[in-house]
This record gives C-alpha cells, structure tokens and sequence, in this order.
C-alpha cells in the first residue's frame, strides 16, 4: 500500500468539538410517505435478479447495510468531485465544508455491493433514508451503468450528477484543500472524511490520481496552519499506523 502524506495525527489536528445545528430549512424535507413512494419508483426501475450499491466514497469505508457480495466496478462517463457544498456533517456555517458527489467526465473506479435477496423497496429505503433527506436530492440517486469482471449490470448510486444551489462544480484542487484542511462538522471533519476514502481505496487496489495529489495538498495545508505543533515525531507516528479513523 502506497504511503500516505496525510497521515492520523495530521488529520486529528483538524478535529473540533461541533454542534449539530440541526436542518437549515433551506431544503423540502422528505416525509415518510415521500421515501416509500421514492423507494417503490426505484425497486419499480431496477433489473431483475440482486440489487446492486455503487459506492465510491463514505459507502466504501462505512456502508452501514448489510452485503453478501462486494467486487471492483467502474462507472464511465463520471468521477469523483468534492462538489456538494456543507455547513453541516463535516462543515459549518463559519467554515463551509465540502463532500463528494459523482461529477459528469472521466471514469470512476469504484466497489459494488451486492445486498440480500429479499424486498427491494424496503432495502432501498433504508439506503435513501442514510444517503438523502430532502426533496432537492433526489434526482442525484439513479441506477448507474457500471462495468466488472464478470460483465456489465446496473447499480444504485446516491449523489450522482448534482447541478444546481449548493454545488461548488469543477474546482481546482488547490482551493477543495484549502477546504478540507479547515472544515468540520458535528461528524467530523473534511481531512477525516478524505483520509478515509483514499487509505480505503487504496486496500481495494483502486488508486485515484487526483485523489492521491489532493491529500498531499491537504497534508501541506494542514502543515502550513499548525506549523509548530508538527513534529517529525509525528510524522513517523503517522506512517506506523495512529488512531483508528473509521
């Protein structure tokens, strides 16, 4: 496994005690009602045989459902973008946040999971109800095309081709570590939530480049704010493992 720049101990520099401040009101919430009758349009969509999860981010290092089946999978025509804008989860409204949707544009290597056989509808469910929580996300869950080993099928992908209020599309990566080096929220922080993409992609064997470039900006701009509280020793500390960021 390539060696990191970001390390444990450079990422815990960046975590703050934070209050969730709740919902904004900015957004239509989703009622009850709303995600059965999203969940039963989607099993309504899906091919027959398993339901499939495409995740490319946070479902990879904590999935939060259960899985029989996980293999390598690529989805063309998309990549990874921290472009959804946050000032909640792992930002705030002093210092907005960033996260990860699937931006139009390249390839995105990824895992796919494959859930239990058994209702769909209650499976999806429970999927939406972790992934989106209001009206103006759910055109960003579709079934995605992907391509693996075995052939092609299609499966579930949340944040997928996001437009529109609160997206921050194509920016350089210089400026998202400018970001993630300082946000965070009542769940963690921006340079957390990267950290544990990347380390978790890398045991897949996926290595994505610009990825790979941004937590080495990260690491540099974490450096550069806390300067004298880096130590080499911590440096050395970070390569031989630290604290568990999952």
């Amino acid at each position: 496994m390539r060696q990191m720049s970001l390390t444990p101990e450079l990422v815990a520099l960046c975590h703050r005690e934070e209050i969730d401040p709740g919902p904004s009101g900015e957004w239509s919430q989703l009622s009850d009602d709303d995600f059965r009758a999203l969940a039963t349009r989607l099993a309504g969509e899906a091919d027959a045989g398993p339901l499939w999860v495409f995740a490319y981010g946070s479902l990879i290092w904590k999935p939060a459902f259960e899985s029989v089946e996980q293999q390598r999978a690529s989805a063309h025509g998309w990549h990874r973008s921290f472009c959804l804008d946050l000032v909640r989860w792992r930002g705030s409204a002093e210092q907005p946040g960033l996260m990860m949707a699937l931006e139009r544009g390249g390839r995105c290597d990824g895992v796919i999971y494959r859930l239990p056989d058994g209702d769909k509808a209650a499976q999806i469910e429970r999927l939406l109800r972790r992934e989106i929580d209001d009206h103006e996300a759910v055109a960003s869950v579709r079934w995605v095309p992907v391509r693996t080993a075995q052939g092609r099928l299609r499966a579930l992908g949340f944040w997928v081709g996001v437009t529109g209020r609160g997206t921050s599309l194509g920016q350089p990566l210089e400026k998202v570590a400018w970001v993630l080096a300082r946000a965070c929220g009542h769940v963690g922080s921006g340079a957390e939530y990267l950290y544990n993409t990347v380390s978790h992609l890398e045991t897949f064997g996926i290595h994505d480049r610009n990825l790979w470039r941004l937590q080495e900006l990260v690491a540099d701009e974490i450096r550069s704010i806390h300067g004298r509280r880096i130590t080499s020793h911590d440096t050395a500390e970070g390569f031989r493992g630290g604290r568990n960021m999952t």
